[in-house]
C-alpha cells in the first residue's frame, strides 16, 4: 500500500526578495484577517509592504532566509524511515507550507503523481488553532481531490513522544543553567484574545503541554508565556518579555522552551536567541538558556509515527 503523509507548517521566505510576498500571503488568509476579500486583500498588500523592511532585517540576522523548509524536510525523511522499518508499505512524506513554497497546490500535484492509496494529514502544530492547523487543513481540502481515503490528525498537545522529547530537552537546559535558582519559561506563539474567546482551543492546549512537561520533570518553578505579538489587538498573555523581566526581579535564571514550535525559524533564532537574550542580559537575569525545538528528536519522530499509524486505523474519507 502507498501512503502519503502531508506535513503542514506555516513556511517562511527562502530569500529576502520573498519576504514581502510571504507576508502578503500570510495576511491574505481569512483565518488571520477575518474581513471580506475586497477589504482583506488590499489591506494584506498594505501591511506586507509596511512590514517587509523590518522583516528583512530580521531574516538578515539568520542568513537571509528561513530554515523551516529544510528542517521540515528532515522531519519528513526521519518519519518515512521510522514508518518503513519492518513494514512493506511505501511511505512518502510531503512538506506542505501554508504561505510560501512548497505551497498546497504544488504539493497536491506531487501527491497525485505518487498515486497513494491512503493520505494522512499531519500538522506540525502540536496545539490546534484555527489560524494554523485549521487554515492549513482548509487550504488542503479546497485543493485536493483524491480517490484515496484521507484521515486528519487535529492536534497532539500531550502526545507521549512529543512530551518525552520535550522533557529530555528541558532537563538538558536545566543542567546547562547550573545549580542556581532558575525558572522554566514555556514560550508559545501568541494569538489575539478575540480568537480564543471565539472558542479556539490553542491556549488551553498550550497549558496542557506545559503541564505534561512539568509532570514529566517533577516540581519546577515555571510559567507559560506568549511571544511574537503584532498589531493593535489585545493578545493573550502574559508576554514572554514580561516574564523575563519578572525573572530578573526575582533573581532567577531562565530556561526558555518554545513549546509550540517543533522547528527553528525567525521566532526562535532571532526573537528568542537574540532579542530576548539581550533583554535578559540588560534586565540582569543571571543565566539565560534557550532550549532547542524537538526537530528530529527520535522520541518526537516516534511519537509522530504512532499518531500516523493510529490515524490509519480510523475511518477515512475521500478527499
Amino acid at each position: 500500500m502507498k501512503i502519503a503523509i502531508i506535513l503542514f507548517n506555516l513556511g517562511g521566505p527562502d530569500s529576502l526578495e520573498a519576504v514581502q510576498p510571504f507576508l502578503r500571503n500570510l495576511f491574505s488568509d481569512p483565518a488571520i484577517i477575518g474581513l471580506p476579500s475586497w477589504l482583506r486583500l488590499p489591506l494584506a498588500r498594505f501591511i506586507a509592504a509596511r512590514r517587509a523592511p523590518k522583516a528583512c532585517r530580521i531574516y538578515e540576522q539568520i542568513g537571509g532566509s528561513s530554515p523551516i523548509v529544510g528542517q521540515t524536510e528532515a522531519q519528513a525523511r526521519a518519519l518515512e524511515e521510522t514508518l518503513s522499518a519492518g513494514n512493506s508499505d511505501e511511505w512518502r512524506g510531503y512538506v506542505c507550507m501554508r504561505y510560501w513554497h512548497p505551497l498546497t497546490e504544488a504539493v497536491v500535484r506531487s501527491v497525485q503523481r505518487f498515486g497513494p492509496d491512503r493520505i494522512v494529514l499531519l500538522p506540525l502544530y502540536p496545539q490546534f488553532s484555527t489560524t494554523t492547523t485549521g487554515s492549513s487543513m482548509k487550504s488542503w481540502n479546497q485543493a485536493a481531490h483524491f480517490n484515496a481515503g484521507t484521515v486528519a490528525i487535529d492536534s497532539y498537545p500531550t502526545e507521549t513522544g512529543f512530551i518525552a522529547a520535550s522533557v529530555e530537552l528541558v532537563k538538558q537546559g536545566l543542567a546547562e543553567a547550573g545549580s542556581g535558582p532558575k525558572r522554566v519559561l514555556f514560550s508559545a506563539h501568541g494569538l489575539p484574545e478575540k480568537i480564543i474567546k471565539a472558542g479556539d482551543p490553542y491556549q488551553r492546549q498550550v497549558e496542557q503541554t506545559a503541564a505534561a512537561i512539568v509532570a514529566g520533570i517533577g516540581g519546577i518553578d515555571h510559567a507559560v508565556c506568549y511571544q511574537s505579538r503584532v498589531g493593535p489587538l489585545k493578545w493573550i498573555g502574559p508576554p514572554t518579555q514580561v516574564e523575563i523581566e519578572r525573572a530578573a526581579r526575582d533573581k532567577v535564571g531562565i530556561v526558555l522552551y518554545p513549546l509550540s514550535f517543533v522547528s527553528e525559524h525567525s521566532e526562535t533564532l532571532v526573537e528568542l536567541d537574540i532579542d530576548y537574550r539581550r533583554l535578559a542580559a540588560d534586565s540582569g537575569v543571571p543565566v539565560y538558556v534557550r532550549v532547542p525545538t524537538v526537530g528530529t528528536h527520535p522520541l518526537f519522530i516516534q511519537g509522530l509515527a504512532g499518531l500516523v499509524r493510529a490515524a490509519l486505523l480510523e475511518p477515512s474519507k475521500v478527499a
